[in-house]
């Protein structure tokens, strides 16, 4: 009985601390009132500038990392799976480290409205990923995407663009059902 309830102690604390953490970066960043963090370990840092649009939400294990100079934008209704990385910065991969610090490459990253990104994605600097699109799991995206497209693998390519028909049928039953 004990080891339950220090167990549910320690989940309730850990609980808290992450609420405060996030009410953080509220206060920091430019963070939609209904966006929602899902689950701990989520990291958003740097000196640049991170909006995170209206009824999005991101996963547990998630990092977002703005630069000086750069931002990351997210638009409205986007849904990003866990353990995904989006970063304004990183080290030139063409760069011999033997000779000192790597030249780093930045660029800002927009992701529009209605975007699905699933789990353990990477997005590397000056990426831009357009409305309705998604990315498969595990891929790696150096370049950007279209709306309207699925892509997928390492390095991220299109795998298919998104059917119009089905669209129009989502949004018909959508209206049936609201009414």
């Amino acid at each position: 009985m004990m080891a339950r309830a220090l167990s549910w102690l320690l989940l309730k604390s850990r609980s808290a601390w992450w609420r405060a953490v996030y009410r953080g970066y509220r206060s920091r960043y430019a963070i939609g009132r209904t966006f929602r963090f899902n689950g701990a370990m989520i990291n958003l840092y740097g000196d640049g500038r991170i909006e995170l649009g209206e009824h999005s939400y991101i996963g547990e294990f998630s990092s977002i990392q703005a630069c000086a100079g750069h931002s990351v934008v997210m638009g409205q209704h986007c849904a990003i799976s866990h353990n995904v990385r989006i970063y304004t910065s990183t080290n030139l991969a063409d760069a011999d480290m033997r000779l000192g610090p790597a030249p780093t490459i930045e660029g800002s990253v927009s992701i529009g409205d209605g975007v699905w990104i699933g789990t353990n994605v990477f997005i590397g600097p000056g990426v831009a990923i357009g409305s309705n699109a998604v990315v498969g799991a595990n891929a790696v995206v150096t370049r950007s995407i279209p709306a309207d497209e699925i892509w997928g693998g390492v390095p991220a390519r299109l795998l298919r663009r998104k059917d119009p028909a089905h669209q129009h049928d989502r949004h018909v039953s959508e209206r049936q059902r609201d009414h």
